[in-house]
C-alpha cells in the first residue's frame, strides 16, 4: 500500500499518525498520508517565514522560470499522477489526464501574468507609484473533487506574487498532491512550498494560526463561515470559492438535439461533483418533452463505473459522507412523490459509493432538491413559460457562482445573462475557465478573486510610495 510522506521545510516528512486513503470505486484503502501534528506545523509555518523574505525578494524572471519548470514536471509525470488521481478520487482517467495538465498549464500561465506597478502622480513636485507587494505566508486549503487543480490555483499565483505557501489537501485525496510535493521538492527553496496533511483538526488548526498572513479555502458556504470567523481574529486575508446552485435557462429556440449532450454534461460531468455544475435546468415548455427525453436518452449512453476501466464515462461520489448527502436528497424526492424520469435507485450495500445518474421530472419550486446543492450526480429539470418569472425564480437563491443561458439569438441570450445575479454567466456552453479571467462567488458563493489579474493581486497588498522634490538650496 502507498505511504507518502509530507513535503515539509524541503524534506520528507512521514507523520507520527497516519489517515487512510480509499479508493471510492472499490471501498478499498490504497495508501496512508501522514496526518500532521501541531508541532508539525509550528516547524513549517516558522520555516515558510524564513524562506518568506528571500523568495519575496527574487524577481519576478526568477520566479517565472521556477513556476515554468514545475509546470513541466507537471506535463512529464502526468500518466503516473493522473492514475493515482483517479485511484483516490474516482474520476475517469481522461479527466484525470486533464485535470493535472491544467495545473500545468495555470503554473505556465501565471508564470507570464505581470504584475502592474501604477503610476498615479508624475510632475515636477512629487512622483507616486503603486507596487503590489506580497503578503507573508499563505495558508492554502483544496477539496476533494478537483484535488490537483484547484490546489494550483492557489499554489501558482500564491509563488508567482512573491509568497511562501503552505498547501493543504482534504484528508480524502491528499495523495497526488503529496507526490506532487515529492517531485517539486528540489524546484523551489525550502519553505517556499509545502505541503502537509491531516484529518478534520488540521484546517481549523491553519485558519486560527497567527503565522499565516492569508488563508485560501475552496469548499462549501458552511466551512467557508468557520474560515472567514477563524480568520477574523488577526485579521487573515482571506479568499473563498464557495458553493453553487447553478442555474441553466434554455431558451425555445434552440437546437434540441444540439444541446443535449452539452446539458448532461453541464450537470453530470465529474458525477456532479463540481461547483460550478448546473444544479438546476429550467427548460422552456414549449420543449420540455423533447428536451427531457433527449438528455435522459444520452444519459443512458454513459457508462459508469471505476474511472480505471476503459469506456467509463462517470465515476462514483468521492466519499461516504458525500454519498449519504445525495442519497439523503433521493430519498427525500421519493417521500416527495417526485416523479424520476431516470435513476433514483441507490444500492447502499453496492462496493463502491455509485450513485446512479437520477433526472427528477419539474419538482417544486421549493422542494430540497431544487433549493440545495446535491454536488452529485442528481438534477431537476424544471418548466418555465415568462421569461421574467425565470429569472427571478433563477435568482431566488443564497448562493451566486454560476449560471448559463442556452439560444441561438446571443442578443438575447447576454440580455438574460446581464439579469442573473452570479459571478460568473456562459452562453450556449458551461465551465470554460482560463487563468487569464476572473472568477468570483456572489452572494454566498465566496469572497474574494481567483484567476485572472485580480485573482493574482488577491496574493499582494498594495504600497504606495510617493517622493517629493527636495526642496531649492
Amino acid at each position: 500500500m502507498l505511504s507518502l510522506p509530507m513535503l515539509l521545510d524541503g524534506r520528507a516528512v512521514p507523520g507520527d499518525t497516519i489517515i487512510t486513503v480509499v479508493n471510492p470505486a472499490t471501498g478499498e484503502a490504497i495508501g496512508t498520508a501522514p496526518d500532521c501534528t501541531t508541532g508539525q506545523l509550528d516547524d513549517a509555518v516558522a520555516s515558510a517565514r524564513r524562506a518568506f523574505p528571500a523568495w519575496s525578494a527574487t524577481t519576478h524572471a526568477e520566479r517565472s522560470a521556477l513556476l515554468k519548470q514545475a509546470a513541466g514536471i507537471l506535463f512529464q509525470n502526468a500518466d503516473a499522477l493522473k492514475r493515482l488521481l483517479t485511484a483516490e478520487q474516482g474520476k475517469p482517467y481522461d479527466e484525470a489526464d486533464f485535470e493535472v495538465k491544467a495545473a500545468g498549464y495555470w503554473l505556465a500561465s501565471l508564470a507570464d501574468m505581470e504584475i502592474p506597478v501604477e503610476v498615479n502622480e508624475d510632475g515636477p513636485e512629487r512622483k507616486s507609484i503603486t507596487h503590489h507587494v506580497p503578503l507573508g505566508v499563505v495558508a492554502g486549503i483544496s477539496p476533494w473533487n478537483f484535488p490537483v487543480l484547484l490546489s494550483f490555483w492557489k499554489i501558482a499565483p500564491a509563488l508567482r506574487a512573491g509568497n511562501c505557501i503552505i498547501l493543504k489537501p482534504s484528508p480524502f485525496t491528499p495523495l497526488t498532491m503529496l507526490r506532487i510535493g515529492e517531485l517539486l521538492r528540489d524546484v523551489f527553496p525550502a519553505g517556499v512550498l509545502q505541503i502537509i496533511s491531516g484529518g478534520d483538526a488540521l484546517g481549523p488548526a491553519m485558519t486560527a494560526h497567527p503565522g499565516f498572513d492569508k488563508v485560501s479555502f475552496t469548499g462549501s458556504t458552511a466551512t467557508g463561515k468557520k474560515v472567514m470567523a477563524s480568520a477574523a481574529a488577526d485579521l487573515k486575508r482571506v479568499t473563498l470559492e464557495l458553493g453553487g446552485n447553478d442555474a441553466a435557462i434554455v431558451l425555445p429556440d434552440v437546437d434540441v438535439d444540439a444541446v443535449a449532450g452539452p446539458l448532461f454534461w453541464a450537470a453530470f460531468r465529474n458525477s456532479g461533483q463540481i461547483c460550478i455544475a448546473t444544479k438546476r435546468l429550467y427548460i422552456h415548455d414549449d420543449i420540455y418533452d423533447r428536451l427531457s427525453q433527449a438528455i435522459v436518452q444520452h444519459a443512458k449512453s454513459v457508462v459508469m463505473g471505476d474511472g480505471a476501466e476503459q469506456g467509463v464515462g462517470l465515476g462514483p461520489v468521492q466519499n461516504r459522507v458525500q454519498f449519504e448527502r445525495v442519497a439523503d436528497l433521493v430519498d427525500n424526492s421519493h417521500a416527495e412523490g417526485h416523479r424520476f424520469l431516470l435513476g433514483g435507485e441507490i444500492d447502499r450495500d453496492a462496493p463502491g459509493n455509485f450513485i446512479p445518474v437520477s433526472i427528477i421530472d419539474n419538482p417544486p419550486e421549493s422542494s430540497r432538491i431544487v433549493q440545495e446543492e446535491p454536488f452529485g450526480p442528481v438534477l431537476p429539470l424544471l418548466r418555465w413559460s415568462d421569461l421574467d418569472d425565470v429569472v427571478v425564480r433563477a435568482n431566488a437563491s443564497d448562493y451566486g457562482l454560476a449560471g448559463s443561458v442556452w439560444s441561438s439569438d446571443l442578443d438575447k441570450a447576454q440580455a438574460v445573462a446581464a439579469r442573473l445575479e452570479t459571478g460568473t454567466v456562459w452562453i450556449n456552453e458551461v465551465q470554460h475557465l482560463s487563468p487569464w479571467q476572473a472568477f468570483a462567488g456572489h452572494k454566498q458563493s465566496g469572497m474574494g478573486v481567483e484567476n485572472g489579474l485580480g485573482g493574482l493581486l488577491e496574493y499582494t497588498v498594495p504600497k504606495t510610495v510617493t517622493v517629493k522634490a527636495a526642496p531649492a538650496a
